[in-house]
């Protein structure tokens, strides 16, 4: 018979436990504080607590339950891919530079890692032959401390020893320059799906190869492009050497592009010509592009990229040029580098943004690859981002949608016309009642106030993404919070060499201390899942205000209206396709500006007018039973009209029969 540790340990050495509330709650009870204090990490958890102490503390029922659900989930043969895309035999190989997929597991910096993450999780759910590839960070993404009035960034080591990893007794061989080094890697299970971490951090190579498993988005060009090799070159390796033969290779993001190159290799290795084996590669690969901004696409020069991989082109037999043109918007074009977005629309099959707009916006972009075409018949198309919705619903809205709306979890539409406005407005002040609270006890800011409207803004500070907006002006903003009770909730770091974004985390600090706004006016620091998850369930009005059409996608909007809030967004990014005039409000207007501090006062003119018109009239506006009726439409209409569309399993199925899905 299993003892109950190996029962847990089975458990907790697999991720499908955190977006289960009930296996959640069952880690919990074990120590509430150390659990706490953990990160909400079990293997740790279970490192700590001695056999008695697990047999006095554990529910054998509860475990039983838990146990009994997880081993249904693995054997369930009736998914969503056996039913729709049945002939998808083979994996899926899906790339990324990060994958966040929990808080315990550092190795994500923000928006495309909780999409990565979020997508495999829904293809484990929908039961799609699937494996990620990405790279073990031991130091992770910077960890944010708040001093001296601005950002510090420090780099704690992640204990390997208590992560839900295995080592696999495997070793690759990785170009650099005319020599390899070597690579190693971990698996990390996800449900149904398997996570691929390479980690070249071994006592074999040079202190240089080693540092590539130390930091993610850390060091210089040359560090990034070394990185890239490792993913895209060293992934495709390793699912070789694995007895991997992917269906698809799918590369989020142009991190993964040389994946690319790989695939073409071997096409001339097995016997091709250099044009049929890039036509091979082309036709096993498909690409997402996330950056609509120019400079956001990674570029590597001459010296760089012949550095990197000039020994791999000699062995294919190719030209001095070879990689550079793949690479290039006009090949034979000397002085123009490598981008790597080119080289991942150039070859692959398919390509696709992540929003409408986001697809508009990159056909213009990249035009020039295609000068014969029309912008409208560019072959970049659109599939819009989702998020997982269990990993980020609170589980007393889930409770609330299976009574009310049981085909939820299945996508069906959602009404909430059955449920009271006090149940729903009931609800709401609970969630929100609980970011009070840990906002208090994580900054000490004991005036907060749980009957306040609650505002979040929440993401990568970039100057594009406008965290300073509503301090353009300070006068009407501190007139606006005195009015009534409202507090703003700031969180969000800015990547260490981003001079313009950490400017704008000191800005909003200093706002934080200034006599008309302390107490009112938070900064959270440290952002990371947990505290995303915490203030997307918590906050009554998500603020989204980037410079349009600068937000490709944008995902933590999609989380607000799970929990009943409401987003206040410019049309950019996801918004176009959600917003219908009474699920939420529109900043600014849909249209381009030549002149950037002309769009920055008009768009911070109508959010402000927003506010003081229509958000705070409708929410502070109650009836004889305190109650905000006008406020509670908006909610219900943002949660029934979100839910459905801006998933997950809805963008991975879009993925699997219109890219995955042999033809």
């Amino acid at each position: 018979m299993r003892s109950f540790r190996s029962r847990l340990e089975a458990l907790a050495n697999n991720l499908w436990w955190c977006w289960q509330p009930d296996a959640v709650a069952l880690f919990r009870s074990l120590d509430a504080e150390r659990w706490a204090e953990l990160h909400h990490n079990p293997v740790h958890l279970l490192a700590e607590l001695s056999d008695d102490s697990l047999s006095a503390r554990l529910v054998p029922a509860q475990l039983d339950a838990v146990e009994a659900r997880f081993e249904a989930y693995l054997s369930e043969k009736h998914t969503w891919a056996a039913k729709n895309v049945p002939k998808l035999k083979a994996p899926v190989a899906y790339f990324s530079m990060e994958f966040a997929l929990h808080e315990s597991l550092p190795i994500y910096s923000g928006g495309l890692g909780v999409l990565a993450g979020d997508h495999v999780k829904s293809a484990s759910d929908l039961g799609l032959p699937f494996v990620g590839v990405g790279l073990l960070y031991r130091e992770g993404y910077f960890k944010q401390v708040i001093e001296y009035g601005g950002q510090v960034a420090a780099y704690p080591r992640v204990p390997l020893d208590v992560l839900p990893l295995r080592k696999l007794d495997i070793t690759v061989e990785v170009p650099h320059g005319r020599g390899t080094y070597l690579a190693t890697a971990w698996e990390l299970q996800v449900g149904r799906v398997r996570l691929l971490l390479l980690d070249s951090d071994l006592p074999e190579n040079t202190p240089d190869h080693r540092l590539l498993s130390r930091h993610l988005y850390g060091g210089d060009e040359a560090m990034r492009i070394r990185q890239e090799v490792l993913l895209g070159i060293g992934g495709m390796r390793l699912l070789r050497a694995l007895g991997i033969n992917p269906a698809v290779v799918h590369m989020n993001e142009g991190h993964c592009a040389f994946a690319v190159l790989e695939l073409w290799r071997e096409g001339i290795a097995a016997g091709l010509d250099r044009d049929a084996a890039l036509a091979a590669a082309r036709q096993k690969s498909v690409f997402t592009t996330h950056t609509p901004v120019p400079a956001g696409h990674d570029r590597f020069g001459w010296d760089l990229v012949n550095g990197a991989l000039s020994g791999m082109r000699v062995s294919m037999g190719l030209p001095e040029g070879a990689f550079m043109d793949l690479g290039r918007v006009e090949p034979g074009r000397l002085d123009e580098t490598l981008c790597m977005t080119v080289l991942a629309l150039r070859g692959s099959r398919a390509a696709n943004g992540v929003s409408e707009l986001h697809g508009q916006v990159s056909r213009e972009m990249w035009t020039g690859l295609w000068p014969r075409l029309p912008v409208a018949d560019v072959p970049i198309r659109h599939v819009t981002n989702g998020v997982h919705v269990p990993s980020w619903i609170h589980p007393r809205v889930a409770l609330l949608l299976d009574r009310v709306a049981p085909g939820w979890r299945e996508g069906k539409a959602v009404s909430l016309a059955s449920v009271s406005d006090h149940e729903l407005w009931t609800l709401r002040s609970d969630l929100r009642y609980e970011l009070v609270g840990y906002a208090r006890r994580r900054t000490a800011q004991k005036t907060l106030i749980s009957q306040a409207l609650c505002l979040g803004f929440a993401r990568r500070f970039a100057p594009y993404k406008r965290g300073n907006l509503l301090f353009s002006d300070p006068d009407r903003l501190a007139s606006l919070l005195f009015r009534h009770p409202i507090q703003l909730f700031y969180a969000g770091k800015s990547h260490p060499r981003d001079e313009a974004g950490q400017a704008i985390i000191r800005e909003v600090l200093r706002w934080t201390r200034d006599e008309r706004f302390r107490g009112r006016v938070v900064f959270l620091p440290d952002y990371d899942m947990e505290l995303g998850r915490r203030l997307t369930q918590g906050v009554d009005i998500w603020l989204n205000l980037p410079r349009r059409p600068r937000e490709a996608s944008g995902t933590s909007g999609m989380k607000v209206p799970l929990n009943l809030g409401v987003n206040v967004s410019v049309l950019d990014g996801w918004w176009p396709e959600a917003y219908n005039g009474e699920n939420g409000f529109a900043v600014g207007e849909a249209r381009d500006y030549a002149n950037e501090a002309d769009q920055d006062e008009a768009d911070a003119d109508s959010l402000f007018r927003i506010l003081e018109e229509q958000v705070v009239p409708e929410y502070f506006d109650r009836d004889a039973h305190g109650i905000p009726r006008r406020w509670v439409k908006r909610m219900r209409s943002s949660l029934e009209t979100c839910l459905q569309q801006f998933h997950t399993d809805r963008m991975v199925g879009e993925y699997a029969t219109k890219f995955y899905a042999p033809k």
